[in-house]
C-alpha cells in the first residue's frame, strides 16, 4: 500500500547538539528576529533555509512578482521562441495602465512606438517599469492575461504551488499572491538558470527616450557584493525587497515583505544578509554517491535498495553554534521491483529544529530484480495485513 515513509538517518555530522533556534528566535536567545512580518533568508547554492518568519503567508507581491514576468522571458529567450531584437508594440492600454499617465513607475515607452524586447527587460528590472512588463506580456501572448495565466502555469512545473498571477507588473490585484519561500524559490532558479540574463538586475541605471533612471533597488549601494533583485510596493503588500549579494564565495538571498517604511525594507534585508555571511557555513551531510540510506523494495530479489544523491548534500549550520540537524529520507513506498540504477526514489530532508533546512532528490544505487512469485506473494500479504492495520487505525 503506497503511502509517505519517513526513515530517520543516524550519521554523527546530523547530530549536533542544539543550542540556538532560528525561525521566532529572539535576540536574548542568542538567535535572531526582524521587524518584517514575513521574511526568510537562504543559502543559494544548496537552498539551505537559514532564517524564516512566516514564511509561507501569501500576501500581494508587488513588484517582486515581476521575477516571474522576466522568467517567462527568459525562458522563452533561451529557447529560441524569440529574440532580444525582436519589437514589441506599446499599446494605448499598456501606456495608459503603465506609462506616464499612470503615475507609477515607468520606463516612458512612447504611445504606438516599438520596443525591443532587450530594452523592455531592462526597462521592467532596472526601472520596475509598469510599461515594460504589460508591453511584453501583450507582445509575447496577445494580452496580459494570457500571460498571467502563463505566470501561473509556470510557476507550478517550478513547484511554487502557492503563486499566482492576475497580471505581469505587479499592479494591484487581488490574484497576485507569492509567498516570500516561494520567491526565493524563484530568485535562486533564476540566478542558476540564467546567470546571463541575472546580470542585469546588478546595473545600476538604464536610460530610455533620454530619461535616466537609477535602479530601483537601494540594496545595491548598501551592501558589499549585492547585485540583485527587485523591490516593490503596494498598499495591500506594503514594502518587500529581495535581495542577493556574495560575500567570500558565498550568495545568500533574502526575501521581506510588508514593511511599512521603504528605508526599512533596506535595513532589514541588509541586517538579515550581514547576519547570515557573519554566522554560517557550509557542512557536508553526505558527499556525491555516499549511502544515504536504503528504502524498502516491494516484490524484489532484495527487500531494500541502498540510495545516494548524485550531488554533495550540504546544509549551512552556524559558525559558533552546534544545531541540531535531523535527516530523513521520504518517499512512497515500498518501491516496487525491478529497481534500476539512476531510478529517483524520494528525497531526503534535513531539518534544523522544527524547519526543513534543504532537502535534496535520492536515487537508487543498485538494481534491484523482480523476486520470485513466493517472494511476490509474501509482499502481496504482508502490504495487505499492514493495509487493514493502517485503514483500522484511521478509524479509531
Amino acid at each position: 500500500m503506497a503511502g509517505l515513509i519517513a526513515i530517520c538517518i543516524a550519521c554523527g555530522c546530523a547530530a549536533y547538539a542544539a543550542n540556538q533556534s532560528v525561525q521566532g528566535a529572539k535576540k536574548e536567545d542568542g538567535g535572531y528576529d526582524t521587524d518584517a512580518p514575513t521574511a526568510i533568508l537562504i543559502e543559494a547554492g544548496s537552498g539551505s533555509v537559514l532564517f524564516e518568519k512566516n514564511a509561507d503567508e501569501l500576501r500581494a507581491p508587488s513588484s517582486m512578482m515581476t521575477l516571474m514576468t522576466t522568467e517567462v522571458m527568459f525562458r522563452a529567450i533561451k529557447q529560441g521562441d524569440i529574440k532580444l531584437t525582436d519589437q514589441y508594440l506599446v499599446s494605448e492600454n499598456s501606456w495608459r495602465k503603465g506609462g506616464a499617465p499612470a503615475g507609477g513607475p515607468t520606463m516612458f515607452a512612447a504611445i504606438h512606438s516599438r520596443v525591443s524586447v532587450d530594452d523592455l527587460l531592462r526597462g521592467a528590472i532596472i526601472q520596475n517599469g509598469n510599461d515594460s512588463c504589460m508591453i511584453l506580456a501583450e507582445g509575447f501572448a496577445g494580452s496580459e492575461k494570457a500571460f498571467a495565466e502563463a505566470m501561473t502555469k509556470r510557476a507550478r512545473e517550478l513547484g511554487l504551488m502557492q503563486s499566482s498571477f492576475a497580471n505581469s507588473s505587479g499592479l494591484p490585484d487581488p490574484g497576485n499572491k507569492m509567498t516570500v519561500r516561494e520567491l526565493s524559490k524563484l530568485a535562486r532558479y533564476l540566478i542558476q538558470t540564467y546567470p546571463d540574463f541575472y546580470k542585469l538586475f546588478g546595473e545600476r541605471e538604464f536610460t530610455w527616450n533620454k530619461i535616466r533612471q537609477q535602479n530601483r533597488n537601494a540594496l545595491l549601494n548598501s551592501l558589499e557584493g549585492a547585485d540583485g533583485l527587485k523591490s516593490g510596493y503596494s498598499k495591500e503588500g506594503g514594502y518587500g525587497m529581495v535581495g542577493s549579494a556574495v560575500q567570500n564565495g558565498m550568495r545568500l538571498i533574502v526575501v521581506v515583505n510588508g514593511v511599512d517604511d521603504p528605508d526599512d525594507r533596506v535595513t532589514e534585508a541588509k541586517k538579515l544578509l550581514e547576519w547570515g555571511f557573519r554566522n554560517f557555513e557550509a557542512r557536508t551531510l553526505f558527499a556525491a554517491q555516499q549511502p544515504v540510506g536504503y528504502a524498502q523494495v516491494f516484490g524484489g530479489e532484495s527487500r531494500a535498495v541502498k540510495l545516494v544523491s548524485p550531488e554533495p548534500v550540504k546544509v549551512m549550520v552556524q559558525k559558533n553554534g552546534t544545531d541540531k540537524l535531523i535527516a530523513r529520507i521520504v518517499y512512497k513506498g515500498p518501491v516496487r521491483a525491478p529497481i534500476e540504477p539512476g531510478q529517483r526514489v524520494g528525497i531526503v530532508k534535513v531539518w534544523r529544529g522544527s524547519n526543513v533546512a534543504v532537502e535534496a532528490p535520492v536515487y537508487a544505487a543498485e538494481s534491484v530484480s523482480a523476486g520470485s512469485t513466493v517472494r511476490r506473494a509474501i509482499d502481496g500479504a504482508s502490504e495487505l495485513v499492514i493495509g487493514m492495520f493502517r485503514a483500522g487505525a484511521e478509524k479509531l
